[in-house]
């Protein structure tokens, strides 16, 4: 499993191993209500943008994030994305 440094007390880095990712049942319907998971967008770490001043969005791993959440059965909540999308948009024009 992969291994993290992480920091704590005293500035020092700690290692940290993961452990083996659990497995869930997919979920049966009919429910009688929705779950819902706020799935917001995956940030592509390689991209050579400065992340202050413009987002760089893995779309490939969003939708597979998705993908996978609706598997489970469960809804994205779009609302939400949408709006801090929105948010974001109204802060980069501000700033210009």
């Amino acid at each position: 499993m992969p291994t993290l440094n992480l920091p704590v007390a005293g500035g020092k880095l700690v290692p940290y191993s993961t452990k083996p990712p659990r497995q869930f049942p997919a979920a049966k319907p009919p429910f009688n209500r929705i779950a819902y998971a706020a799935a917001h967008v995956v940030a592509d770490p390689l991209a050579e943008v400065d992340p202050w001043l413009d987002a760089a969005i893995d779309w490939e791993r969003t939708i597979g994030f998705r993908r996978h959440l609706w598997s489970l059965g469960l809804g994205v909540a779009e609302a939400m994305a949408r709006r801090s999308a929105a948010w974001a948009w109204i802060g980069r024009r501000r700033s210009n």
